[in-house]
């Protein structure tokens, strides 16, 4: 006997009406297009949607504008929206349109003629509540200790951010683009108030929900900003504190999707055009709530996904990006997220306070063999400013690239003639690993005073320079050369021609001893490949 078996009638009505129903649900999908055709926009007159300061910084780096940085022909976008779809944003450097539409709007967007079709071929959310089983630990990842107010001076000295700030150097006049999930509170808390009376808050978007107000969703953004620009007398004190901000939400946490990597992408975007000169960015995308939409091991390449392409683009314009590299060193993914995996950035791994290896960091190299991490900072239990207003500790790469992000804008400061590369190559040649990078930690911890003593020697034009020249002790060795790797015999010869030490060129700086050297003027002659080099070096 069969029980409450439906009539046929009532099966072929319901169908009906699940059929109805997925016609008339929306979803979001980034329609990609053929061309700029006919557009109003011009890359001779740029001003019409580029700031000053975003025109400038190309200038300045010796960056063409070319067509993609024109934004989206406007005509094809009103064409989208008479189909009823509702355009949330357009990009520039994709040339593509963010929509939100049913199934028969989709339909005839894809038939408009300039249309090449949507990304990925899929919808880039899916309605459906996450489980949250796919969701990326590392983002949030943070501990819940004790305060400790000799953390903050740890992680800061640990880059030499002490020696840039008794220098003056402080992040002014640095533009820093901050990505990510909201800064809840930040606008109403003493470590920040600083920043709102010297109007050094530029702008606020939230790319989530399409407004302005970023300061009233997720607590995260707010933890990243302290590290970098919180300021509390005689307790804590960010690495970029006198720098000016754009704060920009483009994640949402409360799902897993590939819409926040264009979240990323716009938001980027955005900043660049306001003039940005940096981006700090603790999110990175493996897994999502759809897993068919999942990123593998391969992906990142820093070439398949769209927040590395975003991030390249962005690198590209002159900006420099730093990302956290991600908190899966310890779980089976092990690897690096994205956009951690886009070239000509700066990706941050992780380490304690006694420069070892924080187990959690995620290891490199891309999928395509570079060096990842790119470097490292202090990531373990980090001094950092909660929303209340007091100082706490929290854990993840989260935190490391935020400090390391300020100390870098600190020496752009500096050096403002240096390129966004340039800077990125000196940060990358001081790292203590530079000559035998690790997948763990990359090319090591960066030093604000080798990135200065390097600055010196490339403003000298020497292949070689000798710092501090007179000395009373020791001197440090910079070599200006391509080389990676270092192996270069040197003879000390005194005023009589007489070789009173010898030894080893073995990195880009080598510490040279003078202590059981006499007073006098000496001759160094380092022997490269193809030529011998002789500076002179006084000792007092």
């Amino acid at each position: 006997m069969v029980k409450n078996k439906p009539a046929k009638g009532l099966i072929v009505f319901a169908l009906l009406l699940l059929a109805s129903s997925m016609q008339a649900q929306t979803l979001k999908y980034l329609v990609l297009l053929k061309d700029k055709n006919n557009s109003p926009f011009s890359t001779t007159q740029p001003d019409a949607y580029l700031s000053k300061r975003a025109i400038q910084r190309r200038q300045t780096q010796g960056i063409s504008l070319s067509t993609q940085d024109l934004p989206v022909n406007p005509a094809y976008t009103k064409s989208i929206q008479a189909t009823g779809a509702k355009v949330w944003y357009t990009s520039r450097w994709m040339n593509a349109v963010l929509i939100e539409a049913t199934t028969n709007q989709l339909n005839q967007v894809l038939a408009l003629s300039f249309v090449k079709g949507i990304e990925g071929n899929r919808p880039l959310k899916l309605n459906h509540t996450p489980t949250g089983s796919l969701r990326q630990g590392y983002k949030f990842a943070t501990e819940a200790e004790s305060p400790n107010f000799g953390l903050a001076n740890t992680q800061n000295k640990m880059l030499g951010v002490d020696v840039l700030h008794q220098n003056g150097y402080t992040g002014e006049g640095i533009l820093i683009g901050v990505l990510d999930s909201g800064f809840q509170n930040a606008s109403a808390m003493l470590a920040f108030n600083h920043l709102f009376t010297s109007n050094k808050i530029v702008a606020t978007y939230d790319f989530v929900q399409n407004e302005k107000s970023v300061y009233e969703d997720d607590t995260h953004g707010t933890h990243v900003l302290s590290c970098l620009a919180a300021q509390l007398s005689n307790t804590y004190i960010g690495t970029a504190p006198q720098a000016s901000y754009l704060l920009l939400r483009t994640e949402d946490v409360a799902t897993e999707s590939v819409l926040e990597e264009v979240n990323w992408l716009v938001a980027a975007e955005y900043a660049d055009s306001v003039g940005v000169d940096m981006i700090s960015s603790s999110l990175g995308y493996t897994t999502f709530d759809d897993a068919s939409t999942n990123h593998t091991y391969s992906d990142l390449n820093g070439k398949t996904t769209i927040v590395a392409r975003a991030a390249a683009w962005a690198a590209a314009k002159g900006i420099i990006c730093v990302v956290s590299a991600g908190n899966e060193g310890a779980d089976a993914w092990r690897y690096i997220g994205s956009p951690a995996d886009a070239d000509s950035i700066l990706a941050v791994g992780a380490v304690n306070s006694l420069q070892n290896y924080a187990i959690f960091s995620s290891i490199g190299p891309s999928a395509d063999g570079r060096i990842k991490p790119d470097v490292v900072a202090m990531g373990q239990s980090v001094a950092i400013v909660n929303t209340l207003g007091s100082v706490s500790t929290a854990s993840g790469t989260s935190f490391s690239a935020p400090i390391l992000c300020g100390m870098v804008a600190d020496l752009w400061q500096a050096y403002p003639k240096l390129k966004a590369q340039e800077l990125i190559t000196f940060v990358k040649k001081s790292g203590n690993l530079y000559n035998s990078p690790t997948a763990q930690l990359g090319y090591g911890i960066p030093s604000a005073s080798a990135v200065m003593l390097m600055n010196q020697k490339v403003a000298s034009e020497a292949k070689a320079f000798i710092f501090p020249n007179p000395t009373t002790d020791a001197v440090k060795i910079i070599l200006n050369t391509a080389e990676t790797s270092f192996n270069y015999p040197f003879r000390l010869i005194d005023h009589l021609g007489n070789t009173v030490m010898t030894g080893n060129c073995n990195s880009a700086i080598t510490t040279l001893s003078l202590a059981q050297v006499a007073r006098g003027m000496f001759f160094l002659k380092i022997s490269l490949p193809n030529e011998d080099l002789t500076l002179k070096i006084v000792k007092n």
